[in-house]
């Protein structure tokens, strides 16, 4: 008797180059914030099967995509400290792209069907924990006087001065800062909405100290602010490289700042500003234009605050930095998965 020929089975990460290139973004219209997330899940997902299961990404099907197998994956996450919201941003993103997957192939409808029933984590509700002066004084004094530290600092004093997200930073162009002006152009803001928000003299030495080691021979102004070099090619620098030296830098800190929180993230600066500056008084429509909140009311809709407006605001809380540091300029995975647009 002739047996029916099995069909061969397809590969989990078939379809993330079309899904994250094409479809969220031109489909969807998708903003780069979004994409960028999504990659991240997907690639921390295949990272997992890789490093953890020890199955290639050349081998992993659908079918292997089991309840349990990402029951196993929520776990592992938060054994090693990720938080239940970024687990759950984790399974929302592995569930879009299999329903993705299965609008295009029917055959994977029950796969998509049993990675719905996987629910997301509770998220117990807690203070967060903001730093103190003296911990973000002890955090800002932590990298040291090479190239690399001097980046790495820069970094966090543009992040809490402008108070701006990350992706926006990671997103800044050379042609975005203003050092004469005082400003800095965030064109990638939340919402596809831009603003410009000003910066302080103390910010303005530092980045121009930083531009001088950085961009000394740079002609193109398109270029990115901050960068890594791989393989001697030149890539916009990653979120998980600057959160990684914050944490890394807090982690340092605690020895002198006891009050220094266990976990020390991007954000938490962009927090630590906005309290400060909400406690100094500033108007609530100055803010979120600084912050680049649209949550205000509609009868303030247009009481746009100008740039001088903005400087005095950000003026009003000193920065805990010495800007009188001289740094000194010292010297510091796989075909398959960018092939299929991850990390």
């Amino acid at each position: 008797m002739r047996t029916k020929k099995q069909e061969p089975q397809l590969l989990f990460f078939s379809q993330t180059l079309n899904y994250l290139k094409t479809y969220l973004l031109h489909q969807m219209g998708r903003s780069p914030e979004t994409i960028r997330s999504y990659t991240d899940s997907l690639s921390s997902f295949r990272k997992y099967i890789l490093n953890e299961k020890g199955i290639s990404i050349a081998k992993f099907t659908f079918e292997d995509c089991t309840k349990e197998l990402i029951l196993e994956y929520l776990a592992y996450l938060k054994e090693h400290g990720i938080s239940p919201a970024t687990c759950n941003v984790r399974l929302s993103a592995l569930k879009n792209y299999v329903n993705y997957a299965a609008d295009n192939d029917i055959a994977l409808q029950s796969v998509a069907l049993r990675v719905s029933k996987v629910t997301a984590l509770k998220i117990p509700k807690r203070e967060k924990k903001l730093l103190s002066i003296e911990a973000l004084k002890a955090l800002l004094a932590q990298p040291n006087n090479s190239k690399i530290g001097m980046r790495n600092k820069t970094i966090m004093i543009l992040l809490y001065d402008t108070a701006i997200r990350l992706h926006e930073l990671i997103d800044l162009n050379i042609n975005d800062v203003d050092l004469n002006g005082l400003t800095v152009h965030i064109a990638s803001g939340k919402g596809n909405k831009e603003r410009t928000v000003a910066i302080t003299d103390i910010t303005a030495e530092h980045l121009k100290n930083y531009m001088s080691a950085y961009h000394k021979d740079t002609t193109d102004m398109n270029d990115f602010l901050f960068y890594t070099i791989i393989k001697g090619r030149k890539g916009r620098i990653s979120s998980s490289t600057i959160e990684r030296f914050i944490q890394k830098y807090a982690d340092e800190a605690r020895i002198s700042s006891p009050d220094m929180p266990e976990r020390v993230y991007p954000h938490l600066l962009r927090a630590e500003r906005t309290t400060m500056l909400y406690r100094d008084g500033v108007d609530p429509i100055i803010l979120a234009q600084i912050l680049g909140h649209s949550d205000i009311e509609t009868t303030k809709i247009y009481a746009i605050p100008s740039i001088e407006q903005l400087r005095e605001a950000m003026e009003k809380v000193s920065m805990p930095i010495d800007a009188s540091e001289k740094p000194l300029w010292e010297g510091d995975e796989d075909e398959m998965a960018r092939s299929c647009g991850l990390r």
